[in-house]
């Protein structure tokens, strides 16, 4: 038996209480993700499927290399060998200059004395120089999305003087979203974010010329969108756009350069590049609908995006200007808690079913059912159904006349921390310690069970219903609703 370690990545630290690595001994990676399982079995969900295989949204590596690519969960170990679990948040091949479809790499494009003045730290370096400056300002780059990604990928792709920026996007600008959006200001809360990027980049750089849809990307419009640019820059948040935009940028043969974050990890690839790999060829398949959360609901730090979307504006660069090693064929994780850098490889997937030999997916096709997200959406409003509800007003009104009430508050101590109900006898019990705990709760009381939006108090509600638990009530919109409806001062987040 040999002593490895398993490094849990942080979308799935809610399963280990928050653990980052687990030490196991084993003779294999299959052995090891077992070993840990029976650590942490809470694990199994995430790790593998109802009969046992490993899921294909989850790629194990042992220290840089995919388990896969080697004997599977037969793979030996040694002492000392580092499993790292790559799940979906979602060598090198030669390098190729973009091809641009609006002009050949020799076409005249001119550079005014304030363009050559404005980019001369460009110029005199002979990697870029005048003619690595017409090329960008030749370039023509789609970017998806312009939130915490797309904030970096505008601003940087803007100032080196890209010249056309197109952005797809159909949100409007929150106060929330301020913390890492740097495209958008106090004054553009209620704004477009396609207005106030269009306006923001203007004032970075008034040469770039910015293209704006406001828009959903879908299987109807994205071929058509992506086909007027030279590459693709990708700063979505959901799995069925993420699978959308690789499988266009395959069909389309365009580059796709990735990035992906969740509270203090991120990672960055090149997929759809010449002889490269795409996204598929990692992630066969997306996660579950909901299993894995998202930012909304996880969190993540301000200046995360800002590091990652500037990476993934390096690399949209570099393909530009045809320039040093590209991250196809790789991929790049970073830990900011840590500040480390890892780099896996990523190898093609002769069977993908869209870059491989014999690709199944010649044509768009629904990534929500795809990602499952309809049947997720209808067992969500079923689970709302049969799940009896209060509002707020309702269960104020009720603690105001003396009701004999519990309140179960089943977010984390960290939201709990932010705001809470303690002043009307709420008790905090995380939606994890719900079934362990719940020898804490009578089951002659008239329970509410509360979070952020009232999804995990329903989960929470279902969990203690299986276990016998009968006057249960869902309280409707979370703490959220309560700000709305009856204290307008509390914080929401």
């Amino acid at each position: 038996m040999s002593n490895v370690t398993i490094r849990i990545p942080t979308a799935l630290r809610g399963a280990t209480g928050g653990t980052a690595s687990v030490e196991v001994a084993a003779d294999t990676v299959g052995a090891a993700l077992e070993e840990a399982v029976v650590i942490h079995p809470a694990l199994r969900a995430h790790l593998y499927d109802e009969a046992g295989a490993l899921r294909n949204f989850v790629h194990p590596y042992l220290n840089q290399e995919s388990v896969r690519r080697q004997q599977g969960a037969d793979t030996p170990v040694s002492d000392g060998d580092l499993v790292t679990i790559v799940p979906s948040i979602a060598g090198g091949v030669a390098e190729a200059p973009v091809a641009h479809a609006h002009g050949s790499e020799t076409a005249a494009v001119d550079l005014s004395s304030e363009e050559i003045h404005r980019y001369s730290r460009h110029v005199i370096m002979p990697e870029v120089g005048m003619e690595g400056q017409r090329k960008l300002k030749r370039a023509r780059v789609l970017m998806i999305g312009a939130g915490g990604l797309g904030s970096p990928l505008g601003l940087y792709l803007a100032a080196a003087g890209v010249g056309k920026l197109g952005i797809v996007d159909f949100d409007i600008v929150d106060a929330s979203n301020l913390q890492r959006q740097l495209l958008h200001g106090t004054d553009d809360v209620g704004r477009l974010k396609l207005d106030s990027a269009r306006d923001r980049i203007g004032q970075v750089n008034p040469y770039v010329e910015v293209e704006t849809y406001e828009t959903r990307l879908t299987s109807e419009n994205a071929l058509e969108l992506i086909a007027d640019y030279d590459l693709v820059v990708d700063g979505t948040d959901n799995f069925p756009t993420r699978y959308l935009v690789n499988d266009a940028c395959v069909l389309t043969g365009k580059p796709n350069v990735y990035g992906s974050i969740f509270r203090f990890e991120g990672q960055v690839s090149v997929f759809g590049a010449p002889g490269g790999p795409c996204y598929r060829c990692l992630f066969a398949a997306p996660p579950p609908a909901g299993l894995v959360p998202s930012c909304a609901e996880g969190g993540v730090l301000g200046v995360l995006p800002g590091i990652i979307g500037s990476m993934q504006a390096l690399e949209a660069i570099k393909l530009i200007l045809g320039k040093g090693r590209s991250l196809a064929g790789r991929l790049l994780l970073f830990d900011a808690l840590e500040l480390e850098w890892r780099e896996l490889n990523v190898h093609k997937d002769p069977a993908c079913p869209v870059c491989g030999e014999h690709p199944t997916i010649t044509e768009l096709i629904d990534y929500e059912e795809f990602c499952g997200v309809p049947q997720a959406r209808q067992a969500e409003e079923e689970a709302v159904g049969n799940v009896p509800e209060i509002t707020p007003t309702e269960l104020k009104s009720r603690v105001d006349r003396g009701d004999r009430v519990t309140i179960v508050d089943v977010r984390e101590p960290h939201e709990w921390d932010i705001v809470n109900l303690g002043a009307f006898g709420a008790r905090l019990i995380p939606l994890g310690s719900i079934v362990e705990r719940m020898n804490e709760l009578d089951t002659a009381d008239d329970i509410v069970l509360q979070c952020r939006s009232g999804a995990r108090s329903t989960k929470a509600l279902h969990q203690l219903r299986a276990a016998g638990f009968g006057r249960l009530t869902n309280l409707k919109g979370g703490i959220l609703a309560w700000a709305d409806e009856v204290d307008p001062s509390l914080p929401k987040y």
